[in-house]
C-alpha cells in the first residue's frame, strides 16, 4: 500500500507540470538569463548581458527603416544603415534584469513571467540623415508638380482676362519635410506621413472664390476704362491699353500695377504741366516781356499722386481727376499768376498793384542796397501774410540788441524776411537811391501810399520781382 501512495504522488506532479501550474528552479550559471526571458518581445534566454546587449541591438538596428507616405500613395524609405542608426538599452538595464532573476531564485516556466519592456535609445549620424533627406524625390524630384493658387491670366493685347484654374501639385515645404523626418527618426518611429504633417503647399484660391471672380471683372473693366487728368482748360487721357499694360496680376484679392510705370506716367505728368521752379515769360506794366522764375507755381503731389493712380484704376472706373498738388498758383497756363498780382520793377524802382489786369496803384520804391550786397532777390514769390505795426530787426548782436530796429506800420513779407512796408525814414524813393543807400532787401515804399496797397493786397497774392 505504501508503494502504491509513491507512485500516486509522483503521477500528480507530472500531471500539474504538464497542465503548467508549476514553476521551476534552475541552477544553473547565474551570469545568464533564465529560460523565458524577453526584452520588448526578443528572447535572450541563456545569453549573457553583452550577448543579449548585442543581440537586441543588431536586430533593431537591421530591420529599422522609415517609411515616408507621400501624395498619390508614393513612398519612400530612409534604412538604418542610410544614417548610421543604431538602437541601444539605458545602461545598466540588462544587469539590473539579470540581478533581479538571480535574486529571485532564477525562477522560469508557465507561471513566471520573465518578459520586460525597456525604453530604447535611438543613435544615429545627424549629417547622414541630413543628407539622405536632400536626396528625396518628393524634394528635388523631376516629377514635381507645383502647387499653384486659381489666378487671373495675364495681359494679352485684345484678349479678355479669365481665371486660370488652380492646380493641386506635390511640392513640399523642404523644412518642413526635413522636420518631420527628423522627429521620426528620433523617436525612432517607422512611419511619417507628410500631408499628415502638414509637408504640402495648400490651395488657398480656387477657381470658384468670389473675390477671384470680381477681381476678374475688375480687370476686365480695365480694358474699357480712362482716366482724365484736367489742368485747367487743358487735359489729358489715359486710355485703356496704357492702363491694362501696367497690370502685372493679382495679391491678396487686389490688382497689381507696375510702380515704375505709373511712377514714369505720373512724372511725365509733372514735366508736363508743373510750373514751380520754371523760367516763365512775364509783361511789366510797361509793355516790356522779361524772364521770371520762382518757387511759385504748380508742383504735383507725385507720391500721393501716384498711389492715388493705383487706387483709381482698382475700382476699373472710367472718372475725371485734377492731381494732387505741393504747391499751387492763380490758374493753369503759361501766366499762372493770373490777373492779380504785385509788380515790383527792381531795374526802374517802382511798385505796381494789378487787379484783374489793370494796374489799380502804383508807388517808387527803394530796394535793397547793391552796394552792400543787399539786392532784393528777383523771382515770382506769394505773400505770406499782412500785419500792421511791427518792428523789423537785423539781426543780433553778441550783446544782445539788434544791428538795426525800424518799427513799420504796413508789413508785407513775401520771401522768408523781405517785405514791402512803409519807410518814414526816407524823404525820396525811386531812381538809383538803391545802388548805394537801399535797404537790407526790403521794399521801401512812401507812407502816403502803403494804407491803399495794405487794403488790396492780401495773403498768398502773388508777388513778382523784376528787373
Amino acid at each position: 500500500m505504501k508503494n502504491c501512495g509513491k507512485h500516486k504522488i509522483a503521477r500528480v506532479f507530472a500531471a500539474l507540470l504538464a497542465a503548467g501550474t508549476l514553476s521551476m528552479t534552475v541552477y544553473g550559471e547565474e551570469n545568464t538569463f533564465v529560460p523565458g526571458t524577453t526584452v520588448n518581445g526578443l528572447g535572450i534566454s541563456g545569453m549573457t548581458v553583452e550577448e543579449a546587449g548585442a543581440h537586441i541591438g543588431n536586430f533593431y538596428t537591421s530591420e529599422y527603416k522609415l517609411t515616408i507616405r507621400e501624395r498619390n500613395r508614393v513612398t519612400e524609405t530612409i534604412r538604418g544603415e542610410d544614417i548610421g542608426f543604431t538602437i541601444g538599452l539605458p545602461d545598466g538595464a540588462l544587469e539590473e534584469i539579470l540581478q533581479k532573476e538571480n535574486e529571485a531564485g532564477r525562477v522560469y516556466g508557465p507561471d513566471t513571467d520573465n518578459s520586460y519592456r525597456l525604453e530604447l535609445q535611438n543613435t544615429y549620424s545627424q549629417e547622414m540623415l541630413e543628407a539622405k533627406i536632400q536626396t528625396l524625390n518628393c524634394i528635388i524630384g523631376g516629377d514635381i508638380v507645383t502647387t499653384t493658387d486659381a489666378h487671373v491670366s495675364e495681359y494679352q493685347e485684345g484678349e479678355p482676362f479669365t481665371i486660370v484654374p488652380e492646380v493641386n501639385g506635390n511640392n513640399v515645404y523642404p523644412e518642413k519635410v526635413a522636420q518631420a523626418i527628423r522627429d521620426a527618426v528620433a523617436a525612432g518611429d517607422r512611419e511619417v506621413d507628410l500631408e499628415a504633417a502638414g509637408c504640402y503647399y495648400p490651395i488657398t484660391v480656387t477657381a470658384e472664390d468670389e473675390s477671384l471672380k470680381n477681381l476678374c471683372d475688375t480687370m476686365n473693366r480695365c480694358r474699357e476704362m480712362e482716366i482724365t487728368y484736367t489742368f485747367g482748360e487743358d487735359s489729358e487721357v489715359l486710355d485703356a491699353a496704357t492702363i491694362c499694360s501696367w497690370l502685372t496680376g493679382t495679391a491678396d484679392g487686389e490688382i497689381q500695377l507696375d510702380s515704375e510705370k505709373v511712377a514714369a506716367y505720373i512724372a511725365g505728368l509733372a514735366g508736363r504741366h508743373d510750373t514751380a521752379g520754371t523760367t516763365r515769360t512775364f509783361r511789366a506794366a510797361d509793355g516790356r516781356e522779361v524772364s521770371v522764375s520762382g518757387k511759385y507755381g504748380w508742383k504735383m503731389d507725385q507720391a500721393a499722386e501716384q498711389q492715388a493712380l493705383i487706387g483709381m484704376i482698382r475700382t476699373g472706373q472710367t472718372q475725371s481727376r485734377e492731381p494732387q498738388y505741393v504747391s499751387g498758383a492763380a490758374l493753369h497756363g503759361a501766366q499762372d499768376w493770373g490777373q492779380t498780382y504785385v509788380e515790383v520793377d527792381l531795374t526802374n524802382q517802382h511798385v505796381y498793384m494789378v487787379k484783374d489786369g489793370a494796374v489799380v496803384w502804383d508807388a517808387p520804391c527803394v530796394t535793397g542796397n547793391a552796394a552792400r550786397g543787399n539786392s532784393t532777390p528777383a523771382g515770382i514769390y506769394t505773400m505770406t501774410y499782412k500785419a500792421r505795426n511791427r518792428v523789423l530787426r537785423g539781426p543780433k548782436r553778441a550783446d544782445g540788441s539788434y544791428s538795426y530796429e525800424s518799427p513799420v506800420s504796413y508789413w508785407m513779407p513775401f520771401n522768408g524776411g523781405i517785405g514791402l512796408h512803409d519807410a518814414n525814414w526816407r524823404g525820396s524813393f525811386g531812381g538809383t537811391i538803391y545802388k548805394n543807400n537801399g535797404s537790407h532787401g526790403c521794399v521801401n515804399l512812401p507812407p502816403k501810399s502803403v494804407p491803399a496797397l495794405y487794403d488790396l493786397v492780401y495773403q498768398g497774392i502773388p508777388v513778382i520781382c523784376y528787373h
